[in-house]
C-alpha cells in the first residue's frame, strides 16, 4: 500500500491494493494492465489524438485533450491515496488506527464552531482576496502576542483559504517561467507542494536532501553559490513535517542572511507554530529584526485551532511580495467564505484552546513513544508537531508500513515525502489518547506474535 512498491501487498476480499510509480490505487478486481487507465509503469495515456471506446455495444470515438505535462510527471498526490485508503479499510466495519493523515480526531471548539455559525447571513456575498480588515487584525494581533513581531494588517497579511493553497501558488506570483531563476529550492523528505507548485508555474522543483545528522534541517550556506542563483525561492519548514524537527533563532537569521546575499525570496512554513512541547518554536519574521524585505511567514488556523476542513490561514511579511499576491489572488479565486473569517477571527484571539489541544497531543506522543523506545524503534526529531518520525525495523519502510497495515495500522512511509524519507515512518497522532492505547496494544502483540519485522 505505499509508493514506490509495484507488488499486491493484501488481498481481502474488499480491497486489493498495487504500487505503480509512486502512485497508490486502491480498488475491487484484477490489477491493472499496461494498456488501462494512465496508471501504467510506461506513464500516462497519450495526449493527444482520437481512442476508440465502446459504450452500450456502440463504438464511440473520444477526443484527447492536450495536457499539463506536469500532470504526467506527478502522478497522483501521494497523501491523498492514504485518505482513499482509510475510507476503504473502514468499510468492513473493524477497527481502524489510522496515524497516516494530520486531521486529527479531536472536535473543533465550541466557540470557533458558533463564531461560524452567527456569521452565516440570509444572504451569501463574494468575500474579498484582501480578507476581512478585522481578520487581518486578528492575525497581526496573534503575530505580536506569540512571536514579538509588530506588523501592520493591511500592509503585511493576506488572509488565505489554508496554507496549502497559499504554498502552491506563490511562485505563480515570483516565478519568471522564461528566467535564469526557475528553481525552488526545499527540504527533503518534506511536503510535496513546494516542488509541485513550481513545476505547475512553469518552474523547476530543486529538493535538498535532509538528514538526521543535520537535525532534518536545510542550510542554504551549504549550498553552492550557482544552485542559489538558480532559484526564486527557498523553502523552509519548522517544526518541520514530516520528522518534527525544530530549529532555533540562530538559524533562523543564517537562512535569512544568505537569502539576502542571494536575492532569494525566504518563505517558511509555520502551520505548526502552536504545537510544541518544550519550547515555543520562533517564526522566521523574528530573525528580520523588523525588516521583512524578501521574507514570507505561512501560518494556519489548521493544526493549531483544529479547522483542518475550514480552510484559513494567512501569509505575512514582505509588504511588496503582499502586494503581488494581493493582486494575484482574485485570478485564483480562492478566498475563504466571509463566515469562515469569522470563525478564524473568534479562533485566533484566543489561546486558551491552544494549550487544551497542545496537552492532548503531549498526552497521544507520550504513549507513541513509550511504546516506540520499549520495543528498541528509533526515533528522530519528533520535537513539536502531532507527528512522529521513527526509523523502520528491517530498514525498509514500506515492507514495514504493509505489514503494520495488516495489523489495521495504518503508517506513512517515509517515502512518502520524497526519497529523503526513505527507510523512516511518520505517525501522525490523529486518533484520540485511548485510540493510540488501542492502537500500540495491536502493535506490540503483534510484534510478540512475530507478525512484524524486528
Amino acid at each position: 500500500m505505499i509508493p514506490g512498491r509495484s507488488a499486491p501487498v493484501q488481498r481481502t476480499s474488499r480491497v486489493r491494493v498495487w504500487w505503480l510509480t509512486g502512485r497508490m490505487l486502491a480498488r475491487d478486481g484484477p490489477a491493472p494492465t499496461r494498456d488501462g487507465p494512465a496508471t501504467s509503469r510506461d506513464g500516462p495515456a497519450p495526449t493527444r489524438g482520437w481512442r476508440p471506446t465502446s459504450r452500450r455495444g456502440r463504438s464511440t470515438l473520444l477526443a484527447m485533450v492536450t495536457s499539463n505535462p506536469a500532470l504526467a510527471r506527478l502522478g497522483g498526490y501521494p497523501l491523498a491515496a492514504f485518505q482513499d485508503l482509510a475510507t476503504t479499510l473502514r468499510a468492513d466495519g473493524r477497527p481502524l488506527h489510522d496515524f497516516s493523515i494530520g486531521d486529527p480526531d479531536e472536535p473543533t471548539p465550541r466557540f470557533i464552531r458558533e463564531a461560524l455559525l452567527d456569521a452565516v447571513g440570509p444572504v451569501s456575498r463574494y468575500p474579498t482576496a484582501a480578507g476581512q480588515p478585522a481578520l487581518r487584525a486578528a492575525v497581526a494581533g496573534w503575530m505580536a502576542r506569540r512571536h514579538g513581531v509588530t506588523v501592520d494588517p493591511g500592509e503585511h497579511v493576506l488572509p488565505s483559504a489554508g496554507s496549502k493553497e497559499a504554498i502552491f501558488h506563490l511562485p505563480l506570483a515570483v516565478l519568471d517561467p522564461h528566467g535564469p531563476r526557475r528553481n525552488v529550492l526545499w527540504g527533503e523528505p518534506g511536503y510535496p507542494v513546494y516542488g509541485r507548485g513550481a513545476l505547475f508555474a512553469g518552474g523547476a522543483s530543486d529538493p535538498v536532501m535532509l538528514t538526521p545528522e543535520a537535525g532534518w534541517r536545510l542550510s542554504l550556506a551549504d549550498l553552492p553559490a550557482d544552485r542559489l542563483q538558480r532559484a526564486c525561492i527557498a523553502w523552509v519548514n519548522h517544526p518541520h513535517n514530516p520528522t518534527g524537527s525544530t530549529a532555533d533563532l540562530g538559524w533562523y537569521r543564517e537562512q535569512v542572511a544568505v537569502a539576502r546575499e542571494h536575492d532569494l525570496l525566504l518563505a517558511s512554513d509555520e502551520c505548526y507554530q502552536e504545537i510544541w512541547f518544550d519550547t515555543p518554536p520562533p517564526s522566521v519574521l523574528e530573525a528580520c529584526d523588523g525588516d521583512l524585505t524578501g521574507v514570507l511567514a505561512f501560518v494556519s488556523l489548521s493544526k493549531r485551532s483544529g479547522m483542518t476542513g475550514y480552510r484559513s490561514g494567512a501569509i505575512v511579511g514582505d509588504p511588496e511580495l503582499i502586494r503581488r499576491l494581493r493582486q494575484l489572488r482574485p485570478n485564483v479565486g480562492t478566498a475563504a467564505p466571509d463566515f469562515v473569517q469569522a470563525a478564524a477571527i473568534a479562533a485566533w484571539g484566543d489561546q486558551d484552546h491552544v494549550d487544551q489541544r497542545r496537552a492532548v497531543f503531549a498526552a497521544k506522543r507520550a504513549v507513541v513513544l513509550e511504546h516506540l523506545h520499549a520495543m528498541g524503534i528509533e526515533v528522530s526529531g519528533s520535537d513539536a508537531t502531532f507527528y512522529v518520525w521513527f526509523r523502520a525495523p528491517g530498514g525498509d519502510d514500506a515492507a514495514y508500513a504493509e505489514a503494520l497495515l495488516r495489523e489495521r495500522i495504518v503508517a506513512s512511509p517515509g517515502r512518502a515525502f520524497g526519497p529523503g524519507g526513505t527507510g523512516w515512518l511518520r505517525l501522525a497522532l490523529v486518533p484520540t489518547v485511548d485510540g493510540c492505547r488501542a492502537a500500540m496494544a495491536s502493535w506490540r502483540d503483534a510484534l510478540d506474535a512475530g507478525r512484524l519485522p524486528v
